[in-house]
């Protein structure tokens, strides 16, 4: 009778101590979180928007398998643990049509819907699907680099680096390609991450739907400035954007291929700096000179990757 008290004691035990460490856990997580943001579901652009929502459906689709799991996982722990003389012992049960039905059709059901969200997804978040607008889009080329990022407006006539300016409301056409190895160019609050690889264009499109400034960063270990290698976008009015890009367009500091061979060396926290665009050519150039003779003869084609 005495061994019995202490093996229920023990299991008593057991499972104050895993509930006491789940709680803990949880709090802990609630704490770390509490105050601060999470771009990836304070999202505040077009795309970003779509992206955020899908996540939450996704996670809906799978605490409605997962919570019951969990559920049964301790009903069923408990009403036939060892101490319960009254349950049924069963060993050649099977066969019932209700219990299959629900454990082979709920998830059958949940992968289904799956299947055409994502089917569906797939298409309307292409990276290099242009959004509608009635706004004119801004076009902007974007170098990585170790370890900062380059940015390009070919038709301002203006550079920045680790920041980028643009309008509220009016899509952003991003052409991605790299200088140092492969990247990836991520704002959680705007859009997904896409890679950029050198000899290669990749595109990105987004819009921000409000004024403010949304943190972005390298999403691809590249290296010893890898943690550092963030950036700001800047998100404005029309008329702030146009008198930036005006004054930016006088800038003192001139970007031209020989500056440039400058910036891509690696360095670590340059900071924000602002450029008049020398050669509108910089970002084809950038492209083509991970190419060969045979390739570059071949290549008759504009490589910017803009949408005409």
């Amino acid at each position: 009778m005495r061994k019995d008290k202490k093996i229920v004691f023990k299991r008593v035990a057991q499972v104050l101590i895993s509930s006491f460490i789940a709680v803990a856990i949880v709090a802990l997580l609630a704490y770390v979180v509490q105050g601060r943001e999470i771009p990836v579901l304070n999202t505040h652009g077009t795309i970003a928007n779509q992206q955020r929502d899908l996540i939450l459906v996704v996670f809906g689709l799978g605490m409605f398998i997962v919570i019951p799991v969990i559920i049964m996982l301790f009903v069923i722990a408990w009403k036939y643990r060892a101490g319960n003389t009254k349950a049924k012992y069963d060993p050649e049960f099977n066969g019932h049509f209700g219990l299959e039905a629900l454990w082979w059709g709920i998830p059958c059901l949940i992968i289904i819907i799956l299947s055409i969200i994502t089917a569906i997804s797939t298409h309307a978040l292409d990276p290099y699907k242009q959004l509608e607008s009635n706004a004119e889009p801004i076009n902007v080329q974007v170098v990585a680099l170790e370890w900062k990022w380059l940015f390009i407006y070919p038709d301002k006539g203006v550079a920045t680096l680790n920041y980028l300016n643009i309008p509220e409301n009016t899509p952003v056409n991003l052409t991605i390609t790299s200088d140092a190895p492969m990247n990836s160019f991520w704002v959680p609050a705007l859009a997904g991450q896409v890679y950029a690889m050198s000899g290669m264009s990749t595109k990105l499109h987004f819009m921000a739907d409000k004024v403010g400034s949304f943190n972005g960063s390298s999403a691809n270990v590249s290296g010893d400035g890898f943690a550092d290698m963030n950036f700001r976008v800047n998100s404005m009015t029309d008329t702030n954007f146009s008198q930036w890009a005006i004054e930016s367009a006088n800038s003192k500091t001139m970007l031209d291929s020989a500056s440039y061979a400058k910036i891509a060396a690696q360095s670590k926290d340059d900071g924000e700096i602002t450029y008049m665009l020398m050669d509108n050519q910089l970002y084809n150039k950038i492209i083509m000179k991970y190419m060969s003779d045979e390739t570059m003869e071949r290549s008759t084609h504009d490589m910017s990757g803009m949408d005409r």
